[in-house]
């Protein structure tokens, strides 16, 4: 079990199975997680603002870094973001499922990622700016 992970939540979390860290700057994210938080907290798995000092010493990723996507630290250690994070998770969850069987598709993964990054830098809130999300996806070259 993750045992840094009690400095963030209350004690019901601290044999948390993992982690969610997700954007708390941004509402598309805050919508997100509030509307799958009960689904996760039934499955052991706690959450925490990407925005927490303690996160990036954590993960071991500056702030910058951090911002870019969601993340999801497992309590063997194990470390994804994004859509692997959204994968992992929905190894967990019943109704999800079928995102898992879509990741196994011949590209899928890659179309994800993808989807996920657009989506990341097309997102309203202040962490775009801050990050450099949004500098980073205009001046990518297609």
């Amino acid at each position: 079990m993750i045992s840094l992970t009690s400095e963030f939540t209350d004690t019901k979390s601290r044999h948390a199975r993992g982690w969610l860290f997700f954007d708390a700057d941004c509402a598309f994210c805050v919508k997100i997680v509030r509307a799958i938080a009960p689904t996760l907290q039934k499955r052991n798995f706690a959450l925490a603002p990407l925005q927490d000092p303690r996160v990036g010493v954590l993960l071991g990723l500056s702030q910058r870094e951090l911002l870019q996507e969601m993340r999801l630290l497992l309590s063997d250690g194990q470390q994804t973001g994004g859509p692997d994070a959204a994968v992992a998770l929905a190894h967990e969850i019943w109704w999800a499922r079928p995102l898992v069987w879509l990741s196994k598709l011949p590209g899928m993964m890659q179309l994800l990622r993808h989807a996920y990054r657009w989506t990341a830098a097309h997102r309203k809130c202040s962490a775009a700016i801050s990050c450099g999300i949004t500098q980073t996806a205009h001046t990518t070259k297609h």
